[in-house]
């Protein structure tokens, strides 16, 4: 595998100093709130802010559709999409409409009591995913805490396995990747874990069921929580018959498997579990299914609920250990049920991946057209170029190939050129609101970039 292009980095040092230097002269209103913000821990409300190209964040003043506004009056094609929070658009309508109508009609943003929106968002999310029974949280991180917590009672086994370099949110557990020796390890950067994290994990890499099967072979693993194809490492898509390969063998350890769909509901209007036809034990999704109000939602099989059901030895509505006071509050369950209803579409898929399509296609011309050794993934609205080819096929690899100063490069061209990629990685996201005019926009400006590093 080749790890980057064969480019001139002396050029592409300079390039990026310019374009820095570019960045701070054209933004001068969000460079002076950013060294003003003397009381917030990093100068940012989240510290994952500071993941800028420029050297600081933008600052946001407006937000609608597939557009963002910055203080300094810049309007910016959205391709970052609040990194999947905002896939519906930002502020669509109908999910406005719903939340003023609950706050300000209806009344009431936390009260600690059912609402019937929340019984259908139940039902059309079993008609998207498949699994019958669902509970709501804040963040998927949250779903993706008590899904394990739920996988450990079930199950009497204490470990969860997980993909080196996945993306679960903050959760401790999946904080583990594959080293050097082919054991797991801690994540390089893992902040104040509460205990060496093979006390808690196991991991194997995505893409590999015989690493898969070693780990399960121990015995004490409760649950495979994973992407059905990584997104956070970059795009890592499934070889054919791995998934397949991933349930006959969780099936075979008696370990239950938890599909984590917050980044791959791109994959159609049931994420990569409807699309792909997987049959996960229990189900994650967060982020896109309110509109960007913050939800989470995990859902389970009919087994696992009726099990759960006759547990007497289980606190499953004080202190257990699952669940929140904010949790399912009427606002969350209104944007979700606006959103599902009538932003996030089955129609509205069929665009968003065709205009993905679209992306895809304009990307690798690019790159064919400069003879490059990069490569470009799709997965379904969601897609992104790689400074390899072939595209990795675990997380260890993607890691291995990351080049921060050519995608610094990109982002920052592209910011001072009025379009927003995810600041994570090289990937763009559709949104109903996103058009083709948005997407050939993106085209011009990348082959200008790759141009003028290719030096033609």
């Amino acid at each position: 595998m080749q790890a980057t292009a064969p480019i001139d980095r002396g050029r592409l040092t300079d390039l990026l100093e310019r374009e820095r230097a570019n960045y701070k002269e054209r933004n001068p209103r969000s460079f002076a709130a950013y060294n003003g913000a003397n009381h917030l821990f990093g100068r940012v409300p989240m510290t994952w802010m500071n993941k800028a190209a420029g050297g600081f964040p933008l600052y946001a003043a407006k937000a609608q559709g597939a557009r963002v506004e910055d203080i300094d009056g810049h309007l910016l094609i959205d391709f970052c999409l609040g990194d999947t929070g905002a896939m519906a658009g930002h502020s669509p309508k109908p999910m406005v409409d719903a939340v003023v109508e609950q706050i300000a009609v209806k009344g009431g943003v936390t009260t600690m009591m059912p609402t019937a929106d929340a019984d259908w968002v139940g039902t059309e999310l079993t008609r998207r995913f498949g699994l019958p029974f669902w509970s709501f949280s804040l963040t998927a991180t949250d779903a993706n805490r008590w899904a394990i917590r739920l996988a450990r009672a079930i199950t009497g086994r204490p470990k969860i396995l997980f993909n080196s370099y996945c993306y679960h949110g903050t959760v401790d557990e999946s904080l583990i990747v594959v080293g050097p020796n082919g054991h797991g390890t801690n994540r390089e950067g893992n902040v104040g874990a509460p205990s060496d994290v093979t006390t808690t994990s196991r991991v194997a890499e995505y893409n590999d069921l015989e690493g898969l099967e070693r780990e399960l072979a121990n015995g004490d693993v409760a649950a495979v929580l994973m992407e059905p194809a990584l997104t956070n490492m970059g795009i890592v898509l499934p070889h054919d018959g791995y998934l397949a390969g991933v349930r006959a063998l969780t099936k075979k350890y008696e370990t239950l498997l938890i599909n984590d769909e917050t980044h791959t509901f791109s994959a159609g209007p049931g994420g990569a579990t409807r699309a792909w036809g997987l049959t996960p034990d229990m189900l994650t999704i967060g982020k896109a299914i309110a509109g960007g109000i913050p939800v989470g939602a995990y859902g389970m099989s009919n087994e696992l609920a009726h099990h759960l059901a006759n547990r007497s030895d289980l606190d499953m509505v004080d202190v257990g250990g699952v669940g929140g006071t904010l949790a399912g509050n009427p606002v969350s369950i209104a944007a979700a049920r606006a959103t599902l209803e009538h932003v996030l579409t089955d129609k509205a898929f069929e665009a968003m991946i065709s205009l993905s399509t679209r992306f895809t296609a304009g990307v690798q011309q690019v790159i064919d057209k400069n003879e490059l050794p990069w490569s470009v993934s799709q997965l379904g609205a969601r897609t992104e170029y790689r400074f390899t080819s072939p595209p990795p096929s675990n997380g260890t690899e993607s890691h291995a190939v990351t080049d921060g100063e050519l995608e610094d490069y990109l982002h920052v061209y592209l910011a001072n050129r009025g379009i927003l990629m995810t600041p994570f990685h090289n990937m763009a996201l559709m949104s109903p609101a996103t058009t083709k005019e948005d997407v050939d926009r993106h085209h011009e400006v990348f082959s200008e970039a790759v141009g003028e590093l290719a030096g033609a």
